[in-house]
């Protein structure tokens, strides 16, 4: 019988099992408790985002306190629905507002933290006025920080710390106005033939995560837009076929697509926030818009990516064979060449 060795066994290590525990269990209170109260905006899909960079990656995957992660989540929401309530300015302005506002508020607290993004961008593309969004960002946030805290005293995680950075502030401005004018370059035909889920803002945290970031993702542009879509698909299927045509409870629904996602996060060995964000988007979207809702997400992810692989890391400067290792996801590259000894053949011939 083929044995996986204990060393490479999904979910072998414990501390990083209780971690996964803790943020599929609160994930499914959040859904449970929109569900039982019937108030959709209590689902925050950068929930499970903020989740799996904040608890289940050992490494903060932000640079940002707890403190001023709560405040400038709830602080985005807040903005977002002021915007639809308040705001005569056609969409794709209200949308270059809400963004500007993010840049503002990340410079001032000299903070990087992309999901506050969406926590201002959501309500705006899926017209929620409703008061109780901004209410479950805060409570939602409070519990992130609370339970991120509560597991480093536990020691289930490394202890995080937070150092502001120093601001450039006309070099960073520059950067966060080139970031809106590429974003509404790319939203402007979605915006005006009414199809947003193109844009959906997980997508727009993508993008400026890759613009921004100095992460390895960075070098797996395929691999993440795999995951993305992954994501996507796996939401939209057990939506769908558990709580549209079985009549699965959304709990039910919320237990299958993230089991199912965390044992995909385990199997290649890597994370991704917004793929945690995506996978919630198929529960807060109209179910008649389901069928098409992962395909538009994967061209979304696909022109994001694109996008700043061109402008940002200017990929086409590259070696060729640095694209081929950037190109061909990771988990293929050691389904081919086991011992290795073949790609590196391949690079050094290129």
């Amino acid at each position: 019988m083929n044995i996986r060795p204990p060393e490479t066994r999904l979910f072998a290590d414990p501390t990083k099992r209780k971690r996964y525990l803790f943020a599929l269990t609160t994930i499914l209170l959040m859904v449970a408790v929109a569900e039982l109260s019937g108030e959709k905006e209590i689902i925050f899909p950068e929930m499970a985002a903020l989740t799996i960079g904040m608890w289940i990656v050992d490494k903060q995957v932000w640079r940002v306190s707890r403190a001023r992660m709560v405040a400038l989540m709830t602080a985005g929401a807040v903005a977002g629905v002021c915007i639809v309530r308040y705001s005569p300015l056609p969409l794709i302005a209200d949308i270059a507002v809400s963004f500007a506002f993010t840049a503002v508020c990340l410079m001032l607290f000299r903070a990087s933290l992309p999901p506050l993004i969406s926590a201002g961008m959501l309500p705006i593309l899926l017209g929620t006025d409703s008061w109780i969004y901004p209410a479950a960002v805060l409570t939602m946030t409070l519990t992130v920080a609370a339970g991120q805290r509560l597991m480093e005293r536990g020691r289930l995680r490394t202890a995080a710390d937070f150092t502001p950075a120093a601001t450039e502030w006309k070099k960073e401005t520059l950067r966060w106005l080139f970031l809106l004018g590429t974003i509404l370059v790319v939203a402007a035909v979605p915006v005006y033939t009414s199809n947003l889920y193109f844009i959906l803002p997980p997508l727009i945290v993508t993008y400026v995560e890759f613009a921004e970031s100095k992460a390895g993702f960075r070098n797996r542009p395929v691999q993440i837009f795999l995951l993305l879509t992954a994501a996507a698909f796996l939401g939209t299927l057990f939506q769908w076929a558990g709580h549209v045509r079985m009549q699965w409870p959304e709990w039910a629904v919320a237990l299958a697509v993230f089991t199912s996602l965390f044992l995909l996060f385990e199997r290649i060995g890597k994370f991704f926030a917004p793929a945690g964000a995506v996978a919630l988007i198929p529960m807060i979207v109209p179910q008649e818009d389901l069928p098409l809702l992962p395909f538009e997400i994967a061209a979304g992810a696909a022109l994001f990516i694109a996008a700043a692989m061109l402008l940002f890391q200017q990929c086409y400067r590259w070696q060729r064979a640095q694209l081929i290792v950037c190109l061909v996801p990771a988990p293929l590259r050691k389904h081919l060449n086991r011992d290795g000894r073949r790609m590196r053949k391949a690079v050094r011939k290129f």
